[in-house]
């Protein structure tokens, strides 16, 4: 049995922060504001491939796990029903990887917009495991 309090109170935050980016609070500026939502995408999205890795490991078995890359996790995943499109999943991980080069304004635009994305495919992901998880 999974223990996914970790994942769910991630995507909380995440979609917290969402909430406050979109309401354009004037006491904090607004990348502030998308710099939390990035920072909360890069915590909630390892959470969530790891959770992903676990189930599949604990469901179909380690030796199909072990030593795939992470676009084949994917796709594992999308045929087991935990995620419905793995090509979405790969531009939240190429994303991911870009978090370390935020200091670009076009590129913290763009993983901003994946966060976006992730957060309904995160919340999504949540309640699959949570189906599953016995």
């Amino acid at each position: 049995m999974l223990e996914l309090s970790s994942l769910q109170g991630a995507i909380a935050s995440l979609q917290e922060s969402l909430y406050w980016h979109s309401k354009g609070c004037d006491e904090v500026p607004n990348d502030i504001i998308r710099d939390s939502v990035i920072q909360r995408f890069e915590y909630t999205y390892e959470l969530a491939w790891k959770l992903i890795k676990r189930w599949l490991e604990i469901n179909l078995g380690s030796s199909y796990v072990d030593g795939i890359s992470r676009r084949e996790l994917f796709r594992l995943a999308a045929e087991n029903h935990l995620i419905d499109n793995p090509n979405k999943w790969f531009a939240f991980h190429t994303a991911r990887n870009q978090t370390s080069h935020i200091y670009d304004r076009l590129v913290a635009g763009d993983v901003f917009n994946e966060a976006v994305a992730f957060a309904d495919a995160a919340a999504d992901l949540y309640k699959q495991l949570e189906k599953r998880n016995d």
